[in-house]
């Protein structure tokens, strides 16, 4: 008899793998309640492992959208005005596939994180709006009025988020949502 998996060697880890077992543990437990302890127990890998992959507990929920959010900042760094932000942001939202934050976004009091939801969404939301109102005020656009259009992105991103995630991730597409967001912020 043969084992596929060899003696001594751990399992395989990824990121899909951690998140996994730390949105059953928060929906088990509870966000506070759960450690990253409990997350590595019940991925089957060590905590450095962990820590290869998120940097917290919170940016298991969060590390798809911030690395999108990157991106965003990267883009928006040679962004000329208005036009290009959106182009920018819309890209955001292509080929975004359902995780871990879409899941917590829907089951938020079941987990027991809709505070740390709030705080984490507004340090996003204001990550986006700095990135929006640098790349609009290096543009031409006067700073106050970019700092509120700034936020008024920000808030336009983490809301097309909310609503894909509330409508059904999997049957809804982030990049409509995102589209919508877009028209809003835009007037139309």
């Amino acid at each position: 008899m043969t084992s596929s998996s060899r003696a001594g060697r751990p399992r395989v880890s990824s990121r899909e793998t951690l998140a996994e077992a730390a949105c059953e543990l928060f929906l088990e437990r509870g966000y506070e309640a759960t450690t990253v302890a409990d997350i590595t127990r019940r991925a089957g890998v060590s905590r450095s492992s962990f820590f290869n992959y998120f940097s917290s507990k919170s940016a298991v929920l969060w590390a798809g959208l911030d690395e999108r959010i990157s991106v965003l900042e990267l883009g928006l760094r040679r962004a000329g005005g208005v036009d290009d932000v959106a182009s920018a942001v819309a890209e955001l939202a292509r080929g975004f596939a359902p995780d871990a934050l879409a899941l917590a976004i829907v089951n938020d009091v079941a987990m027991g994180l809709s505070d740390e939801l709030a705080r984490d969404a507004a340090l996003r939301a204001a990550r986006i709006a700095r990135a929006v109102a640098a790349a609009l005020h290096g543009s031409g656009t006067e700073r106050l009025e970019a700092d509120i259009l700034g936020a008024a992105w920000g808030g336009a991103v983490l809301g097309a988020v909310r609503s894909w995630a509330r409508g059904g991730a999997g049957r809804t597409d982030l990049a409509h949502e995102m589209v919508r967001a877009i028209a809003i912020v835009r007037g139309h």
